[in-house]
């Protein structure tokens, strides 16, 4: 645990100290999300009825441009290396990096989302339902994500390759979760997609970062 806090502590102050790669999420998802009534021609009961859908997956682009350097300044400073040859849990590293980047990027597309929730004039039941599958989805977006990252370390020209691998994995939550929103909209009960997505949390953080430290064992020893 101790471990896992010290790389907490580190991530967040390194990750604010790059707060313009956490700017350009924030952005993508403003512009996407500003457009979408627009293209709608402002038809608010067609806007309310799709404005769900469109915020979870503005929210999940904007996640996966937000993992895009989640290893690149530390293989390029070649910090990774040293963690692998010191004799410091990976997985306690990694539950520290991983729940630093949600807190300094997922958390603020959370709390973004909901604002803008409010300014495409959702009802309460089904902002509440927004926010909350946003606070149990995008920690299972983060940690899927930082599996993906891992195994692309050091790949020049990476490209579109990890958000291409990371969107299969993201469609449960996706689909679940807009389900359960578009339940909350039509008055219809909605706990058992947040029971699902609780569990697939649950789920995720027992296995990525075992997972996420094993990728970069096998991407950094090649």
């Amino acid at each position: 645990m101790h471990i896992g806090t010290g790389m907490f502590y580190g991530e967040v102050l390194a990750l604010l100290r790059r707060r313009s790669e956490l700017v350009h999420p924030l952005v993508f998802l403003l512009i996407v999300v500003s457009l979408f009534p627009l293209a709608l021609g402002g038809r608010q009961l067609l806007v309310t009825e799709l404005a769900p859908v469109a915020v979870w997956v503005a929210a999940l682009l904007a996640s996966t441009l937000a993992l895009s350097g989640m290893f690149r300044a530390d293989y390029e400073a070649g910090m990774l290396d040293r963690l692998l040859l010191s004799r410091r849990s990976l997985t306690g590293l990694m539950w520290g990096k991983v729940a630093a980047y949600w807190l300094v990027s997922g958390l603020p597309l959370v709390l973004l989302s909901g604002l803008l929730g409010v300014l495409l004039q959702l009802p309460a039941a089904a902002l509440q339902a927004l926010v909350l599958t946003l606070l149990l989805g995008t920690p299972i977006l983060t940690l899927l994500g930082a599996i993906i990252m891992a195994l692309a370390v050091g790949v020049r020209d990476v490209g579109t390759l990890p958000p291409l691998l990371l969107l299969p994995l993201y469609v449960p939550v996706l689909v679940v979760a807009c389900s359960a929103v578009s339940n909350a909209l039509h008055g219809q009960p909605y706990l058992a997609e947040l029971y699902f997505l609780g569990g697939l949390l649950l789920l995720s953080m027992a296995l990525a970062p075992p997972a996420t430290a094993l990728s970069l064992r096998v991407r950094v020893c090649e």
